[in-house]
């Protein structure tokens, strides 16, 4: 009871995390080297900076997300390779857009001639509303074609140029991009039309 206050410290050791359970003597070496005072204020910023509980750690992935989906984002726009999505990453991939952004395809301007066709469908004149949907026709079919001989000839050039890779979803990928407008197009194009990919 009147002991003094260092010894009443000393007689009951404070248990911390980086501690064992069991008490140490405290003339016994403690078995490690004293950190620096860097390292220990590093340690406790990582400590410090751990989630407390599950709605701070859903909202730090969140933001990681985010940060990510931002970086992609810049990638398509800049065609950086490092940021990509998966779906649009490699060589393969990169050498099938080139082949579609080199080239005409009907397909890209579908949407404005659809636009058109709704307009022209609009005009109540007997035969006429015949020939729109024969230009409907039409369209589509040169569509189909055009969709057959990019997707042969884009097999071929990635045999030739891939003997050895997995080309595997290079065509339905490329396809795909031949629906959309070139300046709409992500990643952007790289190359001008007519130019060799």
């Amino acid at each position: 009871m009147f002991r003094s206050r260092s010894k009443a410290q000393a007689a009951t050791p404070e248990v911390t995390a980086d501690q064992p359970k069991k008490p140490r003597d405290p003339q016994a070496p403690k078995g490690r080297p004293t950190p620096k005072r860097s390292e220990a204020s590093a340690q406790r910023r990582s400590l410090a900076s751990t989630p407390g509980n599950r709605k701070e750690a859903a909202k730090r992935q969140r933001e990681a997300r985010r940060a990510d989906l931002a970086k992609q984002r810049e990638a398509l726009a800049s065609g950086d390779e490092r940021y990509l999505p998966a779906r649009d990453k490699g060589p393969v991939r990169s050498f099938a857009r080139d082949f579609v952004d080199a080239r005409y395809s009907v397909a890209e301007f579908f949407l404005p001639l659809a636009v058109l066709i709704l307009i022209l469908s609009m005009i109540n004149r007997g035969a006429f509303q015949s020939y729109v949907l024969m230009a409907w026709l039409v369209v589509i079919l040169l569509i189909v074609i055009n969709s057959v001989i990019t997707a042969l000839t884009l097999k071929r050039a990635l045999k030739q140029r891939f003997p050895d890779e997995n080309t595997r979803g290079a065509v339905p990928y490329a396809l795909m991009r031949t629906l959309q407008m070139r300046r709409l197009r992500l990643p952007k194009p790289k190359v001008k039309r007519g130019a060799k990919p």
